[in-house]
C-alpha cells in the first residue's frame, strides 16, 4: 500500500476558465500576470528578488506546459526540449462559485452545484436581524464594520476603535463569508471563537458557507497583524468526500493548515496548524516522514491567497512562489516508492485584478512521485479528477464524480 499528498497552493490560478466572463473575470490569470509583471521589472524587491519569475522545479513538473495549455500564454516559456518529470495538466471548475470550500470540496470529489448565500454590497451589508441577534446573544456593546472590506484595510480603519470599544469588527467579501476580527488580548481569543460559533448558528437560514475568526495583535494601525489562530467555521460538506472514503477504509487523514476547517473536520484524523508557508511545508515534510501506508496528507498553503492575492501584492506573490519552488526538492525527497503527490489550487486570486476578490480560473494539476511517469493530462473537466485519481491510488472506494487522471478509470462525466 502507498500514501498520497495533496498540496493546495491557495489561489494559484493559471487563467483560461471558460466561464470567467460570468464572474467578471474574463482575462484574469494569476500566474500569467505575475510572470508578466516580473518580466517587466514591476515585481522587483530590493535585496530579495528581481527579474523574470524563476520557478525551475515547478516548470520541471510541467507547470509551464499546463499554463500554456490553459491560457494560451507561455507565461514561463516552454522549451520542448526540456524534459518533464511529472504528469501535468489543468482543471476547470464545475462548482457554481469561486470560493474556498467549493474548490476544495470539488477537488475531493464533491462539486458544489448550488449557490451559497452572499451579502449585498451595501452599507450596512448584514441584515439587522442577524446583527441584533449576535449583539444580544453574545452580550456585545455593538459591532463595527458591517460592510464588504479587505481584512487588512479594515483593521487599519477600525482596529483602534475596536480596542477602545470592545466591539468586534464584522465584514464580508464576494464569497459566502461572515468574518469577525478581534484582538487576541483585549477581546480574547476564546471569546472571539464563541462569538463566531454563535454567528454560525444565527446564519444557518441564510446558507452562509463560512464564519471566519480573524484574531489580530498590535496596539496601533501601524502595528496590527493577523495571527495564525484563524479559525474557519464551515458548513459541513453536503455529501461524502475523498477524506471520508480514506477514513472509512482505515487510512489516516492528516490535515495541514486550514484543511480541517474547510471540511468542518469531517473525515479528518489529525489536524496540524502552522504559522506561514514555510511552517506548513515543514509540517507536510514531517508528516511525510511518519504517515503510515494508506494515509492522505492534505495541505493548504493559505498565505498565497490571504497575504498576497487578496492584498494585490504582485511582488510578494512572486517572491513567495519562488521560495516555495526552492522547497519542492524537499517534498520530493520525503516520498517513498509508491507514494503520489499532487500540486494544485482551489481558485484564482489574480493580484493584478481590480478589487480584492477571488478570480475564476483554471487550476494546475501536477502529479509527481517515484513511480509517476511523465504525461500530458490535458484539460480536465472538473477538479474532482484530482480526488478520483487519489482515491484509485489509495485503493479506496471510488468517488461519485471525476476521472482517474493517471489510469483513465472512474466516473466519466465528459
Amino acid at each position: 500500500m502507498s500514501r498520497a499528498f495533496i498540496i493546495v497552493i491557495d489561489s494559484f490560478g493559471i487563467g483560461g476558465a471558460p466561464d470567467a466572463a460570468a464572474f467578471g473575470d474574463a482575462g484574469a490569470d494569476t500566474l500569467g500576470h505575475i510572470a508578466q509583471a516580473c518580466a517587466a521589472g514591476e515585481a522587483d524587491i530590493p535585496g530579495v528578488r528581481r527579474g523574470p519569475l524563476a520557478l525551475p522545479h515547478l516548470t520541471r513538473l510541467g507547470l509551464a506546459r499546463a499554463a500554456l495549455a490553459s491560457s494560451g500564454e507561455a507565461s514561463l516559456g516552454v522549451d520542448p526540449k526540456t524534459p518533464v518529470g511529472g504528469a501535468y495538466g489543468y482543471a476547470r471548475e464545475k462548482s457554481v462559485g469561486k470560493d474556498t470550500p467549493s474548490g476544495h470540496w470539488e477537488m475531493a470529489g464533491l462539486p458544489v452545484m448550488f449557490a451559497w448565500g452572499v451579502f449585498p454590497r451595501t452599507v450596512p451589508c448584514f441584515p439587522a436581524e442577524v446583527t441584533d441577534a449576535l449583539i444580544a446573544r453574545c452580550a456585545l456593546p455593538g459591532i463595527l464594520g458591517n460592510r464588504h472590506a479587505s481584512g487588512t484595510e479594515i483593521l487599519k480603519d477600525l482596529g483602534e476603535e475596536h480596542i477602545h470599544s470592545a466591539k468586534p469588527i464584522c465584514y464580508t467579501s464576494a464569497d459566502s463569508v461572515f468574518q469577525i476580527a478581534a484582538h487576541e488580548d483585549h477581546f480574547g481569543l476564546a471569546r472571539l471563537y464563541a462569538v463566531c460559533e454563535t454567528a454560525q448558528e444565527i446564519l444557518k437560514p441564510l446558507s452562509i458557507g463560512r464564519v471566519i475568526a480573524r484574531p489580530f495583535v498590535g496596539e496601533t494601525a501601524a502595528t496590527f497583524k493577523r495571527t495564525a489562530h484563524r479559525r474557519d467555521y464551515t458548513v459541513p460538506p453536503h455529501g461524502p468526500t475523498l477524506l471520508d472514503h480514506v477514513r472509512d477504509a482505515g487510512g489516516e487523514v492528516i490535515s495541514i493548515g486550514k484543511i480541517a476547517d474547510i471540511f468542518a473536520h469531517k473525515g479528518i484524523g489529525r489536524a496540524v496548524k502552522a504559522d506561514d508557508t514555510d511552517g506548513l511545508i515543514d509540517a507536510t515534510v514531517a508528516a511525510g516522514r511518519t504517515a503510515p501506508d494508506g494515509a492522505l496528507v492534505f495541505t493548504n498553503l493559505v498565505d498565497f491567497d490571504s497575504v498576497y492575492g487578496h492584498r494585490r501584492d504582485v511582488a510578494g506573490y512572486a517572491q513567495a512562489l519562488e521560495a516555495f519552488d526552492r522547497r519542492i526538492p524537499e517534498l520530493e525527497a520525503m516520498l517513498r516508492p509508491g507514494d503520489l503527490c499532487v500540486l494544485s489550487a482551489d481558485h484564482g486570486c489574480d493580484p493584478t485584478w481590480p478589487g480584492s476578490d477571488h478570480t475564476r480560473e483554471n487550476i494546475p494539476v501536477l502529479f509527481f512521485g517515484p513511480d509517476v511517469a511523465p504525461a500530458d493530462l490535458g484539460g480536465r473537466d472538473t477538479f474532482a479528477d484530482i480526488g478520483q485519481t487519489v482515491a484509485r491510488h489509495l485503493g479506496v472506494e471510488g468517488l461519485a464524480h471525476g476521472v482517474d487522471c493517471l489510469a483513465g478509470r472512474g466516473v466519466d462525466e465528459k
